[in-house]
């Protein structure tokens, strides 16, 4: 047993926390550095440009994927004027742990990143966003925007994705390390055009599901990564909420991100059944053994979502939750994709394989075109 394996779960997480993001830092140190314009040791603060996305056109007021994921990369918040906006549970939420100082992962607040400005197709909801966080700036265009900024946020709560291409463009187009929420874009095409257009302009772009980023699921790919417990010979990924033919194409994303960053790229096909509030999917590889999605799974008590991982030689299964606190752990996940975009601003290194994101956007439609035809197994191919 290592001397880790005397901590309580709360200081390994912190321990862990803090190898990451010193790993990562170390293993670029000397170009990272350079490329932010660092003069005497000191580096150049990166601005940050957050962008809200739309759903079908009509604005998100709090768009959780902005007031609550992007604002880690803020240092200051105005915490009264953000509890006063946001509902009840959220205003909770940051008091008791993403603005409490007891609750940093020996990581917070980030000394080199600033959100500088944010844009709304509605103003007035900037302009909030501008209240709640001082020294943010409503852009009046995205177009302006990127001329001011170093990287961009685009945040996408419950958005299908069918205006991404146009929000991200500019900067992209400009080189700026851009973060494109899920889904990506819309279908396949939409997602490949994003990708193929970042590619054109050599410039880092990273999109995933925040479950990606659980305690749990880097455990679980240590684990792999290791070899000691042999191949994952089976997986379920589930979300606890009720099924429906909408809400698959946006949140069924997540247990799909769940297994593509376990299994790994080389899906090729998908097989989804629903009946009433659950919806399950077979999951099948040309290479290796298949994973299922459930969603739509009951737990008792509240956990959101949970992953079963089945190794050779051990089982492992994990929430969201850290020492039987989910809030605890959805402040940790949050934390966690903010600082990976933040290591890809400043390395220009994307952490997501392009393949694997191309391959979830197919994941959902080939899902979706195989309920609708009687849940026969659909190949990736014929969406893609």
């Amino acid at each position: 047993m290592n001397s880790q394996d005397k901590l309580p779960r709360r200081q390994m997480m912190k321990a862990t926390a803090a190898a990451l993001s010193g790993a990562a830092l170390a293993a670029a140190n000397s170009t990272s550095l350079a490329a932010a314009g660092a003069v005497a040791g000191v580096q150049k603060v990166l601005r940050i440009g957050v962008i809200s996305a739309t759903i079908r056109g009509k604005p998100q007021p709090r768009n959780g994927h902005t007031w609550h994921f992007a604002q880690y990369l803020h240092p200051d918040i105005d915490l009264d004027a953000f509890c006063k906006f946001v509902d009840p549970g959220s205003a909770n939420f940051f008091r008791k742990y993403v603005r409490n100082p007891r609750c940093t992962f020996d990581q917070l607040p980030f000394p080199d990143t600033r959100i500088t400005h944010y844009y709304d197709a509605d103003p007035k909801v900037a302009a909030d966003f501008a209240v709640a966080f001082p020294g943010v700036k409503v852009a009046p265009s995205i177009a302006e925007m990127v001329d001011q900024v170093d990287a961009i946020w685009l945040g996408d709560a419950s958005g299908f994705g069918d205006d991404h291409f146009d929000l991200v463009a500019p900067g992209l187009s400009k080189g700026l390390p851009t973060f494109c929420d899920k889904p990506i874009g819309e279908t396949p095409a939409g997602t490949r055009k994003i990708l193929e257009f970042a590619r054109k302009h050599k410039t880092p772009i990273m999109s995933s599901s925040l479950f990606r980023h659980e305690l749990g699921t880097e455990a679980a790919l240590r684990m792999r990564d290791s070899g000691e417990f042999g191949t994952i010979e089976y997986m379920v990924a589930s979300l606890q909420s009720g099924y429906s033919d909408s809400g698959w194409m946006v949140y069924g994303q997540h247990p799909a991100w769940m297994v593509m960053t376990l299994m790994g790229a080389g899906v090729e096909a998908v097989s989804l059944y629903a009946r009433g509030n659950a919806g399950h999917a077979r999951v099948t590889f040309a290479d290796r053994m298949p994973a299922d999605i459930w969603y739509g799974r009951p737990n008792t008590p509240f956990i959101y979502n949970h992953t079963e991982i089945h190794f050779q030689k051990r089982k492992y299964e994990y929430s969201p939750a850290i020492e039987g606190d989910f809030w605890y752990g959805h402040h940790y996940e949050m934390f966690r994709m903010a600082a990976t975009f933040r290591e890809m601003v400043k390395t220009r290194v994307e952490p997501v394989p392009h393949q694997e994101i191309l391959e979830v956007t197919a994941m959902i439609h080939a899902g979706a075109k195989s309920r609708a035809e009687q849940s026969r197994l659909v190949k990736l191919a014929e969406v893609m």
